[in-house]
C-alpha cells in the first residue's frame, strides 16, 4: 500500500492556517532555499497575491508581463536565473485538477546551470501540489487564503456568489473547463456550476434578474435547488422542474433565472439540453465558429408547474463550447456601442488556441476594452469547455 508522504503527513497535521509555514520550512531544510513565497491568483484573475497576514504589505504580482504569471498560464514550472546573486527562482504552478489556485516560488542557490537538477524540480512541484490539495481542504477552516486572493475588498452579493461555485477549471482525459465572471469584486447575479461522474459531466450556467444581494439570494435558492436535483440522481427536466417550482414559490414568478442546462455523457460524447433562458452557446468545431440554435423554454421561476423538454447534441473529440451570459451581448461602449457579434465571434476565434482555462480571463479582457473603465451595468459570464473525446475503448 501506498503511503502519504512526509510532506503529506506534516501538511495533514499542521494548523489550518499553518500550512504554507509547514511547506516553506520542508523545502528551505530540504534544498537550502533562500526565499519561499506562495502566490494566490485573485478573483479577476489578473493579479497573484502574496499570502500574509492582514493587513496585506506585500504589493501583488501581474499575471500578464511577469515570470510567475507565465508559471501561471503555462502551468508549468519556470526558472529565472539570477547570475549576480548566484540563485535560480523556480515559479511552480499551485493547481488541484485543473484548477488554478497559484504559484509557489522558490529561491535557491545556483548550482553551476540555470535550473536545478531534474529530481530537485520533481520534489519541488510535488510540494507544489500537495500544498494545493490542502489549500483547498484547509479553506473550510481559515480566511487566510481566501483574504490573500482580495486585491480589493469584495460586496457581500459577490462574496455569496464566489462562495457557492464550484472552482474556476477543472480537466479529466475527457474535456477542460474553464469560466469566469466579471465584474469580480461586485458580481451578483450570474452563476456556473459543473459536478462530474464516472459517466457523466454536469453543467449549468445561469443569469439570475435583479442587482445586488437580491439577484445573489435567488441564484443561491435556484443553484442550490439543482444541486438537491441532481444529487437525488434526477433527470436533467426534472432538475429544472425541482428548481422551477423552488424558484416560483419563493417569489411566486416576480422574480426568475434563466438557466441552460446540460449533461456530457462521457463515454460517447452524447450532451443533454435544456435551455431555460438568454445564456447563449457558441460552438467552435474545424476552426468554424457558429451559435448553437436550441429552442428557448420558460426561465426557471417564472411560471407555475413548467414542464421542460431535454434536446440533444453530439460533440466530437476537438470541439470547443462556449457559453456566454447576456451582459456580453449586450454591453455597451462609452459611446453607447452594442457589442456586436461579430465582435464576439472575432474574440471566440482569436482565443482559439489558448487553453479552455484562460480563454474567458481573455475575453472579458476584450469586452473590458469595448465597455471602457466605468462601472458594468450588467455582469458578464463566458465558460469555456474543450472536448477532448472518450479516452475508453469501446
Amino acid at each position: 500500500m501506498d503511503r502519504p508522504s512526509t510532506v503529506e503527513r506534516s501538511l495533514r497535521e499542521a494548523a489550518p492556517h499553518e500550512i504554507f509555514d509547514v511547506i516553506r520550512s520542508t523545502i528551505e531544510d530540504r534544498h537550502r532555499a533562500r526565499a519561499v513565497e506562495l502566490l494566490l491568483a485573485d478573483y479577476s484573475m489578473t493579479r497573484l497575491q502574496p499570502v500574509e497576514v492582514l493587513p496585506h504589505t506585500r504589493p501583488p504580482v501581474p499575471v500578464h508581463d511577469s515570470a510567475p504569471g507565465r508559471a501561471f498560464g503555462a502551468q508549468e514550472p519556470h526558472c529565472v536565473h539570477d547570475r549576480s546573486a548566484s540563485a535560480v527562482t523556480v515559479h511552480l504552478p499551485v493547481s488541484v485538477r485543473g484548477d488554478r489556485l497559484g504559484i509557489l516560488s522558490v529561491t535557491l542557490p545556483a548550482a553551476g546551470g540555470d535550473k536545478p537538477a531534474p529530481a530537485v524540480l520533481e520534489d519541488l512541484q510535488e510540494c507544489a501540489d500537495a500544498l494545493a490539495h490542502e489549500v483547498v481542504v484547509v479553506e473550510r477552516d481559515t480566511d487566510l487564503f481566501l483574504q490573500a486572493r482580495r486585491a480589493e475588498r469584495l460586496t457581500l452579493a459577490a462574496e455569496m456568489q464566489w462562495q457557492l461555485l464550484p472552482g474556476r477549471s477543472c480537466a479529466r482525459p475527457e474535456y477542460s473547463l474553464g469560466a469566469q465572471l466579471e465584474p469580480a469584486y461586485a458580481i451578483f447575479g450570474d452563476c456556473f456550476d459543473w459536478s462530474a461522474s464516472a459517466d457523466d459531466l454536469y453543467v449549468t450556467v445561469s443569469n439570475g434578474m435583479g442587482e445586488g444581494i437580491d439577484a445573489a439570494l435567488l441564484t443561491n435558492l435556484a443553484i442550490n435547488a439543482l444541486r438537491n436535483a441532481r444529487r437525488a440522481g434526477l433527470s436533467i427536466s426534472d432538475q429544472a422542474v425541482l428548481a422551477d417550482q423552488a424558484v416560483y414559490g419563493q417569489y411566486r414568478g416576480s422574480q426568475y433565472l434563466s438557466t441552460l442546462l446540460f449533461r456530457f455523457h462521457l463515454p460517447t460524447g452524447h450532451v443533454e439540453i435544456i435551455d431555460a433562458g438568454s445564456p447563449k452557446v457558441w460552438l467552435v468545431r474545424s476552426g468554424v465558429v457558429e451559435p448553437i440554435e436550441l429552442e428557448a423554454q420558460m426561465p426557471l421561476g417564472m411560471f407555475e408547474d413548467t414542464a421542460y423538454a431535454s434536446q440533444h447534441f453530439q460533440v466530437e473529440a476537438g470541439d470547443r463550447l462556449l457559453f456566454i451570459s447576456d451582459g456580453v451581448y449586450d454591453a455597451l461602449s462609452p459611446g453607447g456601442e452594442k457589442y456586436s457579434l461579430r465582435a464576439l465571434a472575432a474574440s471566440i476565434n482569436s482565443t482559439r488556441l489558448l487553453p479552455a482555462a484562460q480563454v474567458p480571463r481573455v475575453m472579458l479582457q476584450e469586452l473590458l476594452g469595448h465597455r471602457g473603465s466605468g462601472p458594468a451595468t450588467d455582469d458578464s459570464l463566458v465558460m469555456c469547455l474543450d472536448w477532448h473525446g472518450s479516452t475508453r475503448q469501446p
